[in-house]
């Protein structure tokens, strides 16, 4: 599959390059993908979540009235449940929501949701960028020149850039990561992938 190198203005560099069809056209798993979103949104839970059950709430454990001749339910403790400001049946604890999903499993993924952003025309390859110092209005720009400004876009870099980086993280849709980082979610996301030309071969080799 070949696409068309762009410029940082939107226009064609005249250069095009291919896209690996083991990857890009490859038929999509939707399970898989559901696999792979399922746990990064889950890797995403603090799970700190407590109240406290009747054995943690303070309060006297007096028997509160007599067993019988009330007329009412009998009752043990102000702690129970039934009462206001009683402790909680079967409350939330604390746990780790996190599972495991096999690395071929989220390689297919990944794989699949570049097919998907390849099947829908989603994906552009820019040539490499690099500002001289972080500027919001250099990315802004950029976007611009890519009519991209009102889109969500996530931008792959082959290592990390700090200005970059930095001149993207004020503006609401736009996304920068390095090819080791890409993740399925992140790809679903985007209405944009934009790809620089060297992020295509670190991406290749570590989905091959």
């Amino acid at each position: 599959m070949e696409i068309a190198v762009l410029t940082h203005t939107g226009t064609e560099t005249g250069r095009k390059i291919n896209l690996s069809d083991s990857i890009f056209s490859i038929e999509p798993n939707d399970h898989a993908i559901y696999l792979d979103v399922k746990q990064y949104l889950a890797n995403q839970r603090q799970g700190t979540h407590k109240s406290k059950e009747r054995a943690e709430i303070s309060g006297s454990t007096r028997k509160i009235k007599k067993q019988k001749g009330t007329g009412t339910a009998r009752a043990g403790s102000i702690k129970s449940p039934i009462f206001r400001g009683g402790g909680r049946v079967f409350g939330p604890k604390p746990r780790d929501y996190s599972f495991k999903v096999n690395k071929k499993l989220k390689v297919l993924a990944r794989k699949s949701a570049l097919a998907y952003k390849a099947k829908d025309n989603n994906i552009s390859v820019l040539e490499d960028l690099n500002f001289d110092s972080p500027k919001t209005k250099a990315y802004l720009d950029l976007l611009n020149g890519l009519s991209l400004s009102n889109k969500k876009t996530l931008l792959v870099l082959p290592d990390d850039n700090k200005n970059v980086y930095l001149s993207s993280r004020n503006i609401k849709y736009a996304k920068v990561v390095t090819a080791n980082s890409l993740n399925t979610y992140d790809l679903l996301h985007a209405d944009t992938l934009l790809l620089s030309e060297s992020s295509l071969e670190k991406i290749e080799n570590l989905l091959k």
